[in-house]
This record gives structure tokens, C-alpha cells and sequence, in this order.
């Protein structure tokens, strides 16, 4: 159950449920799971997403109006 953006207890007790069963999984099966996951394109993308950020998170960021106004000057937007 999630509420306004708030993960409730049963969306965490949930989780950990999802999570345990996955551990208890053969290496051999977790591939297979994990293969399947990565293969289905209703996932894919929001998967590409979280690794991406999680990769770049020690990156310098940068204010979205500096980034845009760079983009302005270099005519791509």
C-alpha cells in the first residue's frame, strides 16, 4: 500500500518477502530470474534508469536552468 508518495509497511514487508525468496534462489535460478526481468521491456527502461543513476550518483550535478541555458546556446533546444 503506498499513500501520497509515503512507502507504507506492507509495500516494505512486501519487498522484503520479494527479496528473501530471490536469495534463497540457486545462483543458476537468480540468473535466470534477473535474465527474464532484463529481457521484459515493460521493466527495462526503469531498470536502465536506477543503474545509470546508481553509476553517476558521486557525480557533480548542476542546477536544471544552467543545463538549459547551455542547451539554448548550443541551439538543441
Amino acid at each position: 500500500m503506498v499513500r501520497e508518495g509515503v512507502v507504507t509497511y506492507e509495500t516494505r514487508s512486501m519487498a522484503q518477502v520479494f527479496w528473501l525468496a530471490f536469495k534463497s534462489l540457486s545462483s543458476e535460478d537468480q540468473g535466470a530470474f534477473l535474465e527474464r526481468l532484463l529481457n521484459d521491456p515493460e521493466h527495462y527502461d526503469d531498470i536502465a534508469d536506477t543503474v545509470i543513476a546508481i553509476e553517476r550518483e558521486g557525480e557533480p550535478s548542476r542546477p536544471y536552468e544552467e543545463f538549459e541555458a547551455e542547451l539554448r546556446r548550443e541551439g538543441r533546444l
